[in-house]
């Protein structure tokens, strides 16, 4: 199936939507203002003046235009990430990205999630609404998470804090689970695109490479092809930024779940405000409670318990 993206300007696109009107689709997804299908391509039009063309007359179509818009072309900036060295025009080609969240919450889980976004669906990933989680707002990665998982392979995992809590006393580190989650989620999304598999995988690095794969040594089944480590790898590839947003989204998901059972919103983080609500939470169902819903072995208990025979 082929992909075209081009950018037209204000005067140019009404020309564009007029053509296919006699095609045009419903279409609700963040950024999109028109949607056609005909016979053979779908095309999809933006907000920020893209349009996609996507299907077996992609190329036919986008040349009809062509004279009249400009190509849409990647562009690459510095991100001061560290890491192995990725090849000349990484953004652009089809990666496989991994990323997690939760680490340092004393409240919920850690998420890990894994996507795939091949080269013709890396406009289309953005258009949705993709760039550096950290740039998002929850609300806003709610809202895209759900169209993004109907476009890319992906795969997300939670460690609720049950589960969390019982391999932490067995002395597993978080850098230990954090490896093992992200080589599932891994293997799950290869599994999924068999017989294909992607140009790179890129792993947003909390380990060298080394400790990474040694965390992993007893694991029946590790994934080691074409595999990257860097820091700030949501700035490097879109599958990365995508899998930060569904992780992410699980997360959030999982928080409100937890809190509508602690019957008061839970904070995020592990500071001061946590403290206060963990006492809280103590006097008001008890401290295994407070166990089945956090990572105990975190500052935040201890202080917590502080406060409760402090009062």
């Amino acid at each position: 199936m082929g992909n075209q993206v081009i950018v037209f300007t204000e005067k140019e696109m009404p020309k564009v939507l007029n053509y296919y009107e006699g095609s045009k689709i419903t279409r609700n997804a963040p950024g999109v203002i028109f949607a056609a299908k005909t016979a053979d391509t779908s095309i999809t039009a933006y907000r920020s003046g893209k349009v996609l063309f996507q299907g077996g007359g992609a190329d036919r179509e986008a040349a009809r235009w062509s004279g009249t818009s400009t190509p849409a072309v990647a562009k690459t900036k510095s991100t001061g990430a560290k890491g192995d060295i990725l090849p000349e025009n990484f953004a652009t080609m089809s990666v496989l990205g991994s990323d997690e969240t939760g680490t340092g919450d004393f409240f919920g889980p850690i998420t890990v999630a894994a996507c795939y976004v091949s080269d013709e669906k890396i406009e289309l990933v953005r258009e949705l609404g993709v760039k550096d989680s950290k740039q998002l707002t929850d609300s806003y990665m709610q809202q895209i998470a759900e169209d993004l998982k109907q476009v890319v392979p992906h795969c997300v995992l939670t460690l609720d804090n049950a589960k969390y809590n019982e391999i932490q006393s067995k002395g597993w580190s978080q850098g230990k689970m954090k490896a093992v989650l992200h080589n599932q989620a891994i293997q799950d999304v290869l599994t999924q695109m068999q017989p294909e598999y992607p140009e790179y995988i890129l792993i947003d690095q909390f380990a060298e490479r080394k400790v990474y794969y040694n965390h992993l040594k007893n694991e029946p089944a590790i994934v080691q092809e074409k595999v990257l480590f860097s820091t700030k790898a949501e700035n490097l590839h879109v599958s990365v930024a995508t899998a930060s947003i569904l992780a992410r989204v699980a997360f959030l998901e999982q928080m409100d779940q937890l809190s509508a059972k602690a019957g008061m919103t839970l904070p995020k983080g592990a500071g001061p405000k946590v403290d206060q609500i963990a006492c809280q939470i103590i006097r008001k169902k008890g401290e295994p409670f407070l166990q089945s819903i956090t990572k105990v072995h975190f500052a935040n208990t201890q202080k917590a318990l502080k406060l409760v025979y402090k009062k």
